[in-house]
């Protein structure tokens, strides 16, 4: 027994000693009885200690169902070997002490009786949380214990033990998706990878080898040299830009910008493919130009715009729109291009995800994906609205 198990005995013997005096002090007792009653006492204590510490190694090894019928006849007889100690010492006479003996009797069998419903309860209760976790170990991590009404404590750790289970479970699909999404990515940046380099290695060998050597030809095999080093470029930063949204380096980053240069800085980055398109590139920012936000939203609306320069015809226009309000900040890139089916538009933001091979391209399927990723990591949202033939609206709206 611990020193706090040994002074909690100490106090609930000290309280009952107290109400056993203080009884037989309501009953007429004399100081001289008191004393007596009081000296009694004492060796009954070392009795109670002597026993408990010899039991409490039984107890130990014993059910639960066996420890509550032990000590429901422990403190019947210890009740009975008072009773009979206080007939003895002529406190009770005889009549009385038969009587109360018989209460003792049937207290014992009523305090038996009790101990086993509650223990049945109790081990029932026990036997489902081991089952319950024995099933999680073995890999059955749909397995909860639910309602048991064992008491608090054995409801408590019912609970316990089914929120670990679900919590349990979501980080495994987590992993899985985590890893799904690894292997989607390695296969994708893999495919996409093949074309742009097996591109260069043949331009470059035919080089190499003298296969071509007029100006004209090695000026043409330099421009798609630099297309494809180009969408090398692209991929590996938007692979870049991934790594670090998963290390969670743009929640400490403190590191501000002006929406006109942010807006600035991403329409030049497609102002070649949009003049080689015809396209017309218009901003309006009403009036939000010094708004501060995160320079990450370069990428996310060089992104937006990539996607709506590639996916516009000929002659058409792609718009940035901007507002400011107590709400936050909103910036909108709309186009008038081919626009997206209703089932296309419900899986724009998934990696790697292309509608169909007339919207397929140069990259892996990331820069929608990376956007959102971007947006929701500066604590906003992004959406999609298209009809096909008439175009696209991305929007993107950020807390103040």
């Amino acid at each position: 027994m611990g020193w706090r198990g040994l002074a909690l005995l100490l106090v609930v013997a000290g309280v009952g000693a107290l109400g056993t005096l203080a009884t037989g002090a309501a009953m007429g007792m004399h100081a001289s009885e008191l004393a007596h009653l009081a000296a009694l006492m004492v060796p009954a204590f070392v009795v109670t200690l002597v026993a408990i510490a010899m039991a409490r190694p039984l107890l130990a090894r014993s059910s639960m169902r066996q420890s509550l019928v032990a000590v429901a006849i422990v403190g019947a007889v210890v009740g009975l070997a008072n009773l009979v100690v206080l007939a003895r010492q002529m406190f009770v006479n005889d009549h009385d002490a038969t009587t109360l003996g018989v209460l003792f009797l049937y207290s014992t069998g009523a305090g038996v009786g009790a101990a086993l419903a509650l223990a049945r309860a109790r081990s029932r209760a026990v036997a489902r949380l081991a089952e319950t976790a024995r099933a999680l170990g073995g890999g059955d991590l749909d397995a909860r214990v639910g309602r048991l009404d064992g008491g608090r404590e054995l409801d408590t750790l019912a609970v316990t033990l089914d929120d670990m289970a679900t919590q349990l479970q979501e980080a495994m699909e987590r992993e899985r998706h985590i890893e799904a999404t690894r292997r989607d990515l390695v296969t994708a940046v893999s495919h996409d990878l093949r074309t742009p380099l097996s591109s260069l290695q043949a331009m470059v060998e035919a080089i190499e080898e003298g296969v071509i050597d007029d100006t004209p030809s090695l000026r043409r095999y330099a421009v798609e040299m630099h297309r494809s080093v180009s969408q090398l470029v692209g991929m590996v930063d938007d692979l870049f830009e991934m790594v670090q949204l998963d290390a969670g380096a743009i929640e400490t980053e403190t590191n501000r910008a002006r929406l006109v240069e942010i807006v600035s800085s991403a329409v030049a980055a497609v102002e070649v493919q949009a003049r080689e398109k015809g396209l017309s590139v218009v901003t309006n920012l009403n009036g939000a130009e010094d708004a501060p936000c995160s320079p990450r939203m370069s990428r996310v609306l060089q992104n937006l715009l990539v996607n709506a320069v590639r996916h516009t015809p000929a002659d058409g226009t792609v718009r940035v729109h901007a507002s400011r309000s107590a709400s936050g900040l909103q910036v909108a890139v709309e186009d008038t291009g081919e626009g997206m089916a209703p089932e296309d538009l419900e899986r724009v933001f998934e990696p790697f995800f292309r509608a169909d091979a007339a919207r397929s391209g140069a990259g892996a399927g990331l820069g929608l994906a990376l956007a959102r990723r971007i947006v929701e990591s500066l604590g906003g949202r992004i959406e999609a609205e298209s009809r096909p033939t008439v175009g696209s609206r991305f929007s993107v709206q950020l807390p103040p």
